[in-house]
């Protein structure tokens, strides 16, 4: 189905979002967008919603199967928005967001859907999830100059640590299981990157609700759904890994000059699997066995 707007959508699509879990993508640019949308309806999200320009076209077994909304994701706070609009939409429903050349996994993803996933999360009376946003980039950036490869992606195999975050409205304490993490392309390349963007948490998976409002650093309006885990154990983490980063690093005329390449010691061949991102740390099944 294609609707001209998300005013359309909301108007005439509203029954589309019954179908759960909803997997919203926003297409900045026409870099791996049919392999972005194939790889989530390939993990069991029963609606795929992607949010992209007019312009963009689709190959026919997606269009199939995808709702599609014409949409600028790039305008300022067009993402934050759209989720929040959805969210009262969709009262109950999970959901999850992420843009296009970003691929969600999550712990044994390849024997297990999203769908059983969160049905065990639900169990474990969470209504959201913490997911890692770990960057992607090919090793090789003469042959792939927008730093874009699927048989070439490497990750930071190292690197990545996690601050206190800090309550502005109670003096500064930490907040109650919250935390700021880094690394990766963000945290090498960090003069190139502003700071308020340099975490690479992102709650990206969320129990939909009337009223809740996705805000510019990731995080939402309940401050519950911004937790890494319940108080009484560690629950399951997800991990989104993506070449966002690796692209906007090399097409920006202010950075692309000043990295020849992004493969250091520390980088290893992405082997698209989740056990590659449990065994590195980068994501943990909590009490899912």
């Amino acid at each position: 189905m294609h609707y001209t707007s998300l005013k359309d959508f909301q108007k005439s699509g509203g029954a589309t979002l019954t179908r759960g879990p909803v997997a919203l993508i926003f297409v900045e640019d026409d870099v791996e967008v049919a392999t972005t949308l194939r790889h989530h309806l390939q993990i069991g999200f029963a609606t795929v919603i992607a949010f992209m320009p007019e312009k963009f076209d689709l190959p026919d077994d997606l269009d199939r199967l995808v709702h599609r909304i014409d949409y600028d994701a790039t305008a300022e706070n067009a993402v934050e928005e759209a989720v929040s609009r959805l969210a009262a939409l969709a009262t109950g429903q999970w959901m999850f967001y992420c843009y296009n050349a970003e691929y969600l996994f999550f712990p044994f993803c390849e024997t297990r859907s999203i769908g059983e996933l969160l049905a065990f999360h639900s169990e474990e009376r969470r209504d959201a999830m913490l997911t890692y946003v770990i960057d992607l980039y090919s090793d090789d950036l003469s042959h792939h100059p927008d730093a874009v490869s699927l048989d070439r992606a490497h990750l930071d195999r190292s690197g990545y640590y996690a601050l206190a975050r800090k309550d502005a409205q109670r003096n500064y304490d930490p907040k109650d299981r919250q935390l700021d993490f880094y690394g990766g392309l963000r945290w090498r390349f960090e003069e190139h990157i502003p700071h308020a963007r340099r975490k690479i948490d992102r709650i990206a998976i969320f129990r939909a609700k009337p009223g809740l409002a996705l805000r510019e650093d990731h995080t939402f309006s309940d401050e519950e759904y911004n937790t890494y885990a319940c108080p009484w154990h560690h629950n399951i983490t997800a991990t989104i890994c993506s070449f966002r980063t690796a692209k906007a690093l090399k097409s920006n005329p202010g950075s692309t000059h000043e990295i020849p390449t992004f493969k250091w010691h520390n980088s290893a061949p992405f082997e698209w699997h989740s056990r590659q991102l449990l065994d590195l740390g980068l994501m943990e099944p909590g009490q899912w066995f």
